[in-house]
């Protein structure tokens, strides 16, 4: 196991396993989960995604494991490929593994000078890098933006096509020198950070593979089930929020003739599960981590 997964005894906790249950870990990574998960079950069954073949090789021979290299968003056709229609909880630890963030060649950190890849799936032949030299404007600007939240995104967007244009960028060192006259002397890692995270998020398609994700987990969740996520960022925390709160990605409530709520799903935790004081400073890559439970009622 690389690490222990952020809020690791919570999102256990939350899934309410069954000695007898089936569970699915959408995002295996180091392991952490599933391993947890294998400890409390007897007879049941747990079936883990992931998109990332370096993270399949961290599976441990048990009865009770099966493992997928598939993106989550695949989730309800290859369980059904299996036999299974029915289970009993998913858990989702969205973003990025230390052990991705950790490996230089993968792209994903600030921290190395290497490939500007970011791929989640190794198999596909998409990269950051051609996101970056070949993206308009207008299309720049929008994922700096919307998945950054980036307040001077079109300035970015600018600054990116016109360094591209004299020489195109191919490492997470050359983007970082196109772009330091936006970046704020303040806070610059905080905004690459951020910068990355647009990158990251748009290649891999991390926003519609979350809500394809939500709207399964209502047609393969048992009544009486639990879905646990543990999200990163407010994009994918207000999704997940609205979504197991009113059962879409609005978070408008919808009401029968009787002016009850339908939806999927009751709230578990009316806030979210934040990591202690004591879990960040022994794992600094816990501290925006927000757990969010509910479970299914119909």
């Amino acid at each position: 196991m690389y690490h222990k997964p952020a809020l690791l005894e919570e999102s256990i906790e939350g899934l309410n396993i069954k000695e007898s249950g089936i569970y699915v870990d959408a995002t295996f990574g180091g392991g952490g989960h599933a391993n947890a998960i294998l400890e409390k079950l007897k007879d049941g069954k747990l079936f883990v995604f992931d998109q990332d073949l370096d993270a399949l090789e961290n599976k441990k021979e048990n009865k009770n494991l099966y493992t997928i290299h598939a993106n989550f968003r695949h989730m309800k056709e290859e369980l059904k490929a299996k036999g299974i229609i029915g289970i009993d909880g998913i858990i989702a630890d969205l973003g990025i593994s230390s052990h991705q963030i950790d490996t230089p060649q993968r792209g994903f950190s600030t921290r190395f000078d290497a490939p500007l890849d970011m791929r989640m799936n190794t198999t596909e032949t998409k990269t950051a890098a051609d996101i970056i030299n070949s993206y308009t404007v207008s299309k720049l600007t929008l994922i700096f933006s919307e998945y950054g939240e980036i307040a001077n995104a079109h300035r970015l967007a600018h600054i990116i096509v016109k360094a591209r244009a004299e020489q195109h960028i191919h490492t997470t060192g050359e983007l970082i020198h196109a772009i330091k006259e936006c970046t704020p002397v303040q806070y610059p890692n905080k905004y690459l950070a951020k910068v990355f995270q647009a990158l990251r998020v748009e290649l891999n398609q991390e926003i519609d593979a979350l809500r394809e994700l939500l709207m399964q987990s209502t047609q393969l969740i048992n009544t009486g089930g639990r879905l646990v996520v543990i999200s990163y960022h407010s994009l994918e925390d207000r999704l997940v929020k609205n979504f197991m709160r009113a059962g879409n990605f609005e978070g408008i409530p919808v009401k029968n003739m009787y002016g009850h709520d339908i939806r999927p799903f009751n709230p578990v935790t009316r806030k979210p599960i934040i990591p202690t004081e004591q879990e960040t400073e022994l794992n600094n890559r816990a501290r925006s981590a927000k757990l969010r439970v509910a479970e299914k009622v119909a």
